[in-house]
């Protein structure tokens, strides 16, 4: 390379190195800053970003701004949204069976599948939701089998899926209900499910292998003297180094749930929860938290007792718990947590609790509260930026930034 070449190369490195750096480091000014931390709201506040990381917030009077750093503006300043269960990325817009990879139904219990490996990071919804505020996502595979995989937690940016990437292997997904049932084969009953789960926690504390059954062509994919992803997967829960996320609706499912976690002291995530206002008590009294159905879920099948109101009675209860986007089989394939919390809001929940459900509550449940859901120093530099009142419906969000670098800049 010549003298003019590597001027030239040390030139556009030395730019590019400008850039990111100038991207990253940003104040962030509004009339309300919801902070969802210890300083509730600000009053004409600031939050300060460098290096992606949060160092200062406070009123704008007296948290010095750095000298030449780039200033956004609105009316409304929140925490990026978090989105507590969904199978975005997973479960793609187009709706076609090649972009459809939240559940696999070659077998009844497939712990071992990962999230991870079955990300898209470029689907049309990640970027959506991101346009919406949302720029924490907890998602992986979806109902339809006793136990479908492995979630994670990624950041709604990225090139590519270890780009994006917060934690893998956040938690195990099993269902109970009808919608994991298979009443041609196994399980073709609920005493089934509790059963299968139940052989494959007792094989897991005791350190056998896990019998996940013959998949649909017969064979039970078990190779002798192979390492056995199932049985690892079941072990991490036995040992609490990951929660169990049961989606149960009905009650009677709710209370097969409780009592399992009871019966081997696992860490137990209640998902879904129709019939939650049902079993007020008995949730409350194993201290579970719970990730709510999306609040205008349609009523009809395991979710006919489903209601508007649900979340307002868990705050009411003190019953810890977070809304979700959760899994849509048609398109476009997902809800928005934004909006779902306002549709909570506008029937009995307090709007803070509302904003809490889709920030620091959704974080505190899928164990990101170090990381996400509050404006505070030392989080991650996540910010939502909104023309009003977030749950008006004819506010927009007007901005959004991720990791200290906007992202997003449409009216939306």
């Amino acid at each position: 390379m010549n003298g003019i070449a590597r001027t030239l190369a040390a030139g556009l490195v030395a730019a590019l190195l400008s850039t990111t750096a100038f991207a990253q480091d940003i104040a962030v000014r509004g009339q309300q800053v919801w902070t969802m931390g210890p300083q509730g709201v600000i009053e004409n506040g600031v939050v300060v970003i460098e290096d992606g990381t949060i160092t200062a917030v406070g009123p704008a009077a007296s948290t010095a701004i750095p000298t030449g750093m780039q200033v956004l503006e609105a009316p409304v300043v929140t925490p990026g949204l978090v989105d507590a269960h969904s199978t975005v990325g997973l479960t793609g817009y187009l709706n076609q069976p090649d972009d459809q990879d939240q559940l696999d139904t070659t077998a009844p219990v497939q712990p071992h599948l990962r999230a991870i490996d079955a990300y898209n990071p470029h689907d049309r919804l990640v970027e959506w939701v991101r346009e919406l505020g949302i720029t924490t996502l907890h998602t992986g595979h979806g109902p339809g089998a006793l136990v479908s995989g492995q979630t994670m937690v990624v950041k709604t940016v990225g090139n590519t899926v270890d780009a994006a990437l917060v934690e893998d292997g956040t938690m195990v997904v099993a269902n109970l209900g009808t919608w994991a049932l298979d009443r041609e084969s196994s399980p073709g009953t609920r005493a089934k499910q509790m059963a299968m789960l139940r052989q494959a926690l007792v094989s897991a504390r005791s350190g056998d292998e896990v019998d996940v059954g013959e998949d649909e062509d017969g064979d039970d994919d078990e190779v002798e003297g192979a390492r056995d992803l199932v049985s690892e997967a079941f072990r991490s829960v036995v040992r609490k180094e990951r929660p169990l996320l049961i989606t149960a609706h009905r009650s009677q499912d709710i209370q097969s749930a409780l009592r399992l976690a009871e019966e081997f002291d696992f860490d137990l995530v209640l998902d879904g929860a129709a019939d939650a206002h049902m079993m007020l008590d008995e949730i409350r009294e194993a201290g579970v938290p719970v990730i709510l159905h999306p609040t205008m879920a349609r009523n009809e099948g395991e979710l006919e007792n489903a209601a508007f109101t649900t979340a307002a009675v868990l705050a009411e209860a003190g019953i810890p718990f977070a809304l979700q986007s959760g899994y849509e089989a048609y398109v476009p394939k997902t809800r928005v947590v934004l909006w779902e919390a306002g549709f909570a809001a506008g029937n009995g929940l307090a709007r803070e609790d509302a904003l809490a459900s889709i920030t620091i509550d959704a974080a505190r449940i899928i164990g990101m509260e170090d990381r996400v859901g509050s404006l505070e120093v030392g989080k991650y530099g996540d910010v939502a930026m909104f023309e009003g009142d977030p749950f008006e419906y004819t506010t927009h969000v007007t901005g959004v930034v991720i990791d200290g670098e906007v992202v997003s800049d449409a009216r939306r």
